[in-house]
């Protein structure tokens, strides 16, 4: 058996855990992601190695990092909550001090990576996962392969633009239109509220108790999800497209997105478009950063 300190680095902590070659955890827990630079972040993550190291032989380290990552190089480009990631070689600078290999891979890639593996998507190998929160993210995975694109941009779906071109040089992407940030503003804007008085949660509860504004909403923000995976199955046209994020666990939202990209069929577009949830929730990033790691080393 082989085993693997496996860290998921978010803006305000890092969840780590020891893991087999088959996503078993054996030891699971966060710290807070420390803010003071680069050599916090690698003593943090080598303190964590250290200690599973004192019971285990760790084979490696497997990272769930935010931002553009070159996975070859280890590299971060892009811009994330952790500026201080954004230069540095993350892969060699942690490889060095825990004296273990280190592969890494962008989060909402991770997260795909885990469907595919074992979650919803491990039937096909061609699918997308589109990640639905603060901005609307994902993933592209063809042949169970990553797709990272020339620019590291590849399933950036929030940046498609959606509306008011003509009258703006730029108008409203998808992530402004249809996260569930989106949301939330376009209810707060009709109540009067700050957005900080709201959350998504809240919004759709709001729905239930028949607020009329909340509901009206919802149905607009679920026809512009439609909207965009329309698109994006017809670009593609992968076996399967999945919806992850919190709200995707609102119960009647794959199904209500499903009902709306029935009536976008006519004459010209026939393509039976339909969704599904994704399997996992908080341990994705983990279980995708492991799988990411066994197929750098050709384990998988």
């Amino acid at each position: 058996m082989s085993y693997y300190a496996v860290f998921d680095t978010g803006g305000s902590s890092i969840k780590y855990a020891l893991m087999d070659e088959m996503a078993t955890f054996l030891k699971k827990g966060s710290v807070k992601t420390p803010m003071e630079g680069i050599d916090s972040f690698v003593e943090t993550i080598a303190q964590i190695v250290e200690q599973f190291q004192e019971t285990y032989s760790i084979e490696g380290v497997a990272l769930s990092m935010p931002g553009a990552v070159d996975v070859e190089t280890g590299y971060i480009g892009g811009g994330s909550k952790i500026p201080y990631i954004h230069g540095p070689n993350i892969k060699q600078l942690v490889q060095k001090r825990t004296g273990v290999g280190v592969e890494l891979e962008n989060d909402a890639n991770c997260a795909g990576l885990a469907e595919g593996w074992m979650g919803a998507a491990q039937d096909v190998n061609d699918y997308i996962c589109i990640v639905i929160g603060s901005g609307i993210g994902g993933t592209i995975v063809l042949d169970k392969k990553v797709r990272h694109g020339k620019n590291l941009h590849a399933g950036e779906f929030g940046y498609m633009l959606m509306e008011g071109y003509l009258e703006h040089h730029l108008g409203k992407n998808w992530s402004q239109v249809a996260s569930t940030a989106g949301l939330v503003r376009h209810v707060a804007n009709r109540k009067g509220k700050d957005c900080s008085d709201l959350d998504g949660k809240t919004v759709f509860e709001m729905a239930d108790y028949g607020d009329a504004d909340a509901q009206e909403e919802i149905s607009t923000f679920i026809k512009r999800l439609a909207v965009g995976i329309f698109n994006v199955q017809y670009v593609i046209d992968p076996e399967k497209i999945l919806i992850g994020g919190a709200v995707s666990k609102q119960k009647f939202l794959i199904e209500r997105i499903n009902q709306e990209l029935s009536m976008m069929k006519d004459d010209t577009s026939r393509l039976h478009v339909t969704v599904e949830r994704c399997a996992f929730g908080n341990d994705s990033n983990l279980i995708g950063a492991l799988y990411h790691y066994l197929q750098q080393k050709n384990m998988v």
